[in-house]
């Protein structure tokens, strides 16, 4: 399923899924010429980056979220393009250089299906690299939405809920890169826990992206008290004594050539 966001909130509330992107586009040590894929461009903002490196090629940022797309939309320009697209769907034939995903593939549950399209995407001696959530990501932030999934209020409106994302093992993804993977690939565990500088930095991550999936589940009645009940209990559960609050990002890296 895939789930519709607020581009221009996330922009502002993603500064860390940012700094990992800046190390990733950092180590592909793009020649200028490549053509590139972004799976989960986002706001864009990354995107642009990749493209500023490739002027002489081509980059391609796609997203399923129509509101993603509308923030990442000005950031156009010749040779950098943005399509609403679900990831799922990727059906490109040898047509990139590179595919590149940064904070986006937790959200996409069949990996396997997923290596394969990423390996018919590519063109020989191509290069993948993804950085997504991994075993132990979120933990305060999954306790407590949990937490407040099962209360008597909210429970009846969760009672069929899937959960939205795919955070392996790193053994597990290992294994499966194996099977599945394109060519030669390394996978890596970094533990990336973060502390927020202050409440409203949290505040603003816990709106954009996490709890979109979970009040797209309660009536429009409902909302404000979801997210005011999880929202108190992230204070009570990260915040510090110095006002910072502390959360867990365990993160998965693939790095792969075919």
């Amino acid at each position: 399923m895939a789930h519709e966001f607020d581009g221009r909130r996330y922009e502002q509330a993603s500064t860390h899924q940012k700094e990992w992107g800046a190390v990733l586009i950092a180590e592909l040590a793009l020649q200028g010429d490549e053509c590139v894929l972004d799976l989960g461009s986002g706001d864009g903002t990354l995107t642009a980056r990749i493209a500023d490196l490739v002027p002489r090629g081509q980059v391609v940022g796609i997203d399923a979220s129509q509101g993603m797309i509308d923030a990442a939309l000005p950031k156009a320009r010749p040779n950098l393009q943005f399509l609403r697209m679900d990831i799922n769907e990727i059906d490109f034939q040898s047509r990139f250089d590179v595919v590149v995903s940064n904070a986006t593939l937790h959200w996409v549950k069949d990996h396997r299906r997923l290596l394969a399209n990423v390996r018919r995407a590519l063109r020989p001696a191509g290069h993948v690299r993804f950085n997504f959530a991994g075993e132990g990501n979120c933990s305060h932030f999954f306790r407590v939405v949990r937490e407040a999934m099962a209360t008597e209020r909210f429970a009846l409106h969760f009672a069929r809920f899937e959960w939205p994302w795919y955070m392996p093992p790193l053994e597990e993804y290992a294994a499966l890169v194996a099977e599945s993977g394109p060519g030669e690939a390394r996978v890596w565990a970094e533990n990336a826990d973060r502390f927020f500088p202050d409440v409203d930095a949290m505040v603003r991550w816990v709106d954009q992206p996490s709890l979109v999936p979970f009040l797209a589940r309660v009536p429009a009645g409902e909302k404000e008290a979801l997210r005011a009940h999880v929202i108190r209990r992230m204070i009570e559960e990260t915040r510090r004594p110095d006002g910072r609050c502390f959360e867990t990002f365990r993160r998965i890296n693939l790095s792969a050539s075919t």
